[in-house]
Order: C-alpha cells, then sequence, then structure tokens
C-alpha cells in the first residue's frame, strides 16, 4: 500500500474545525484524532479498491550488448490480464551506473490489452547492469492511495569497452595497404614475400625483374612483393594495481583496453594471428583463435567485464603465458604502468627472457599528460613543490624507459588519446622494416 499526496492534504482539512472552534477548546483534539481515523479509513478502502498488481504481466525487450557512453533503447509490455482498467506508475530497477532516468513510467491500460514503454539508458560503466524487476504502482478511483508490489522480470545488458581508438583504424589501414599489395609500392626486401607478377614500369626495382617470365612474354615482368602475414601478435594487458591509477578522464585500464583493441584490428587486416590475455595473478580474460569480423567483438566481450585489481603482477606467470601464446617469431605488446624504478624491478628482471628469439617487444605505457606541463609550472612555494615531484617522475620514467631498451623491448609512454595511434604506428613500422 502506498498513499498519495492527495492524504496529506485531506488530513490537513481536519485543521479547519480545529480552528474554528478555537485552540483552547476541549473537543477540539478529538474532533482533529476523528478526522485522522476517518483519513485513515478512506485511504485503505481507496487502496483496496485499487486494482491488483499481479495482474499485470510483464515483457522485456533490451539488447543483449551495448557500448560505454552510448544511449541504449529498452522496452517494458505490461499487459493487463484483470477485468478492470489499470492506472500505474512503475520503476524499472536497473542499478544507478546504467543511467536510467529518473522519472517514473506512466500509463493507463483497459482491460486484456497492452501497452509498450520505453526506457532509455546511458551506461557509465563496463560490465554487466541488471534490472531484476519492476515497481508497480496502481491507483485508486479517489486517487488518495493505491497498491504497490514489485514484479520479477530481469533485464541484462553487456555494456562493453567504448572503443574510441576506432577513429585511428582507417588512416593506419590506408597506410597497411600500401605495404600490402594495393598500391604499388611494393619492393623487394627483408620480412617480404612474393605476391605477384605485373609488367615493368619506369622506376622499377631492376632486381625484381623475373627473366624467366620475361622470356616467355613479349614485355618485361617484375615480381612484387609483400609483407609476411601469418604472423603472431600477443597483446598481454596489466591488470594489476598500477592499472587503477586515474589518468585525465579513466583509468590506465582503460587506455591500455583502446590501445589493445586499435592494434589487434590493424593486425587482423594485416594477416596476422592475434592472441591478448589480460592477467594480474591469473588470466582475467582470454582471446585466441578469432580473426575477421569476429575479432573485435570477441575482444570487447572478454574485456567487459574485467578491471583493475589491487594487486602486484605475477610478471614470471604473465610472460610465462605470452611465450605460450606467441609459438612464433612475433611481436608481443605489453601494456602495463612502468614508469617507477622500484615497482618495476620485478618486470625488468624477467623482460630479457621475452625479449629473445626473434620476438619484438613494445612496451606501452599510459602516462598523465599534466606532468610536463607541471614540471614547468612555477609561482607559488605549492606550485614549485608540484614541479619537483612531477620532475622526479619524469626522470623515474625515463630510466625505467632505458632499462626496458637494454633488455631488449622497445617502451612508448604517452597520454590516453596517443598511446593507441602510437603502438599502431610502431607496428607498421616493424612491418615495412621487415622484422614482423
Amino acid at each position: 500500500m502506498f498513499v498519495t499526496g492527495r492524504f496529506p492534504l485531506l488530513v490537513a482539512a481536519g485543521a479547519v474545525p480545529l480552528v474554528a472552534l478555537g485552540a483552547t477548546a476541549p473537543r477540539a483534539w478529538g474532533i482533529l484524532g476523528a478526522w485522522v481515523v476517518v483519513c485513515v479509513t478512506v485511504a485503505a478502502i481507496d487502496a483496496l479498491a485499487a486494482p491488483r498488481p499481479d495482474a499485470l504481466r510483464i515483457g522485456r525487450d533490451a539488447p543483449a550488448r551495448a557500448r560505454l557512453g552510448e544511449s541504449v533503447l529498452t522496452r517494458i509490455r505490461f499487459v493487463n490480464t484483470g477485468g478492470r482498467t489499470v492506472s500505474l506508475r512503475a520503476r524499472d530497477a536497473w542499478q544507478p551506473t546504467a543511467g536510467a532516468p529518473a522519472e517514473r513510467l506512466t500509463a493507463r491500460i483497459p482491460p486484456h490489452e497492452s501497452r509498450t514503454l520505453d526506457v532509455g539508458l546511458l551506461p557509465r560503466r563496463r560490465g554487466e547492469i541488471v534490472s531484476a524487476f519492476v515497481t508497480v504502482r496502481t491507483l485508486g478511483p479517489l486517487g488518495v492511495a493505491g497498491r504497490q508490489a514489485s514484479i520479477a522480470s530481469e533485464a541484462r545488458v553487456r555494456v562493453l569497452p567504448p572503443f574510441r581508438a576506432r577513429r585511428h583504424l582507417a588512416s593506419r589501414v590506408a597506410r597497411l595497404r600500401e605495404l600490402d599489395g594495393s598500391t604499388s609500392l611494393l619492393v623487394r626486401g627483408r620480412g617480404t614475400e612474393f605476391d605477384s607478377l605485373r609488367a615493368y614500369v619506369p622506376g622499377d626495382d631492376v632486381r625484381s625483374i623475373d627473366w624467366r617470365a620475361t622470356a616467355r612474354s613479349r614485355e618485361t615482368v617484375v615480381r612484387t612483393w609483400r609483407p609476411e602475414r601469418d604472423r603472431h601478435v600477443t597483446i598481454v594487458i596489466d591488470t594489476g594495481r598500477t592499472a587503477a591509477t586515474r589518468v585525465e578522464d579513466g583509468t590506465r585500464l582503460d587506455a591500455t583496453f583502446e590501445a589493445a583493441m586499435l592494434v589487434a584490428a590493424l593486425a587482423d587486416r594485416a594477416g596476422d594471428h592475434v592472441h591478448l590475455v589480460a592477467f594480474d595473478r591469473e588470466a582475467r580474460a582470454r582471446v585466441s583463435g578469432a580473426s575477421g569480423a569476429d575479432l573485435l567483438p570477441a575482444i570487447a566481450d572478454a574485456l567487459a567485464g574485467v578491471d583493475a585489481r589491487l594487486i602486484d603482477t605475477d610478471w614470471d606467470a604473465a610472460l610465462a603465458e605470452a611465450r605460450r601464446m606467441a609459438r612464433r617469431p612475433s611481436l608481443v605488446v605489453l601494456l602495463t604502468a612502468q614508469d617507477d624504478v622500484t615497482s618495476s624491478r620485478a618486470f625488468l628482471a624477467r623482460l630479457p627472457g621475452l625479449a629473445r628469439g626473434g620476438t619484438a617487444v613494445i612496451v606501452g605505457t599510459v602516462t598523465d599528460t599534466g606532468l610536463a606541463e607541471a614540471a614547468r609550472s612555477a609561482g607559488s612555494m605549492t606550485e614549485v613543490f608540484h614541479a619537483a615531484a612531477a620532475e622526479a617522475a619524469l626522470r623515474e620514467a625515463e630510466r625505467v624507459a632505458s632499462a626496458i631498451s637494454r633488455a631488449g623491448a622497445e617502451a612508448l609512454a604517452d597520454g590516453p588519446e596517443a598511446l593507441p595511434p602510437r603502438i599502431a604506428d610502431r607496428y607498421l613500422a616493424l612491418k615495412r622494416a621487415g622484422r614482423l
């Protein structure tokens, strides 16, 4: 049972006799008490006269998946199986991070009819958002009170990473095509394989002339070459405590997801095999064997429910997992936060074992772009101390980057927006140089 705003107005109306008789009248309080009893009785009768909420049947229509930050339209279908018209107000019980509207749903449903109401969501967090029930209120004929019930009806939406770095993919794919045979820029060199034969045009490398094919043809024929395919690109995402650091509007982990998805999409377009693992002390997500149109959905779905854990990453197990997945000379991309000498010692001690046997290793670190600006700030004593701390952090990051280079890997560090395209550009450079 619930009461509406009319109930306190009805009770307040009992104060009129009290004022008319005067505050000292002996019967004033008795009259007011009797009036309250009358109001409660009216509300109870009105609630009993309201249609029963259990006469309603609820159906759901919600997408299985949605991207973070994008609006999602869900629908609730109310079916009135009773013999009375139902005036209802309803609240869909989504969790706060689902971004459901604060307004209540309202509908008037005649007997044996249905109404479909829209509920728009704007998710603010990755993972699954759930609504387990719908709370329904049916109003009595007097509008003073009514009945309330929570009807079980579950809906789930899996919120995927947004992949904002997708905007960098088209330009990188165009550059990849220049290396991959869609233009006339195919050249012979280390790390390339035979593609096809075509007629010689001025400017072609004479070393690419195929003399046997030329002897059988009326024109000079040259061989074209393309970067080798079927390489293995292994992406390891660190989900330990350093991934929980806030950087600009998100966390380091969110930014590494963007880099991982961009590199994976580009490598798949290049014909390479992509493997991905999110790891701290155990594998939190793993994608291997997917390709083409299935790759990005598989990665997004696997990473949707992964959050940083406040524990140190087991680099022995993480790099062993990377070596197991990188079965051939390949590229390993480690997305982690290695910018402090003390916390990076375990990682640096085990990195040389990975960067061997023709395996190229890139260590990508998301940094706070405000550090460089803070290091140049001057003015008050507080700003000077902030500048000194920022300068020390930058020097620590440079020392770690030097240690990574000495271990045989390449360190790339940049802000959340700039790091994904930088890693993609380095992948293309390795392709161009024939190292992958």
